[in-house]
């Protein structure tokens, strides 16, 4: 059976969870992996809007993959784009073409919100991944590097009077 791309729903949140925390322990993140069922639950399924989608490709007994997304409601083209946080496709998935299938459902859902971008961000180590995005027609962003605060910083930062 093909699996079908689809939203997730309230009912998934079950075989979403070991989704989420295997692409954790891939991308060397599990120590700070803090998503519970109730987090997905509150967050994703019953506050509106929510803070994130998610797209799964769903075998009918399991769930073999997941994409993470979520809307900047505004940018400097005055169009919301659609911000891909999390792609996960199980080991045992891979060469089925689930990632495409999902990145293509992700495309469709950024037009039909009127999205004009579709962004994300891949670890500098991820070959394959770097690789799979381009094949998409995915390019890197030569112009912008990603920073964060997080921590200690953050809060240092937060405390400061200006």
């Amino acid at each position: 059976m093909t699996p079908t791309i689809r939203l997730a729903t309230a009912t998934d949140i079950p075989r979403l969870l070991p989704l989420m925390r295997g692409l954790a322990e891939y991308e060397h993140y599990l120590d700070v992996f803090a998503v519970t069922e109730d987090v997905l639950r509150r967050q994703g399924f019953e506050k509106s809007p929510p803070d994130f989608y998610a797209l799964v490709a769903d075998s009918g007994s399991e769930l073999l993959g997941m994409l993470v997304y979520y809307f900047l409601p505004f940018t400097a083209t005055a169009r919301p784009t659609l911000f891909i946080k999390e792609l996960y496709v199980t080991q045992e998935a891979h060469g089925q073409q689930l990632g495409e299938r999902l990145m293509a459902k992700a495309a469709q859902q950024a037009l039909e919100h009127g999205c004009g971008a579709m962004l994300w961000a891949v670890a500098d180590w991820n070959a394959g991944g770097k690789k799979f995005y381009e094949r998409l027609g995915a390019t890197p962003n030569p112009v912008w590097i990603d920073y964060g605060l997080r921590g200690e910083a953050l809060e240092k930062l937060a405390k400061e009077q200006p």
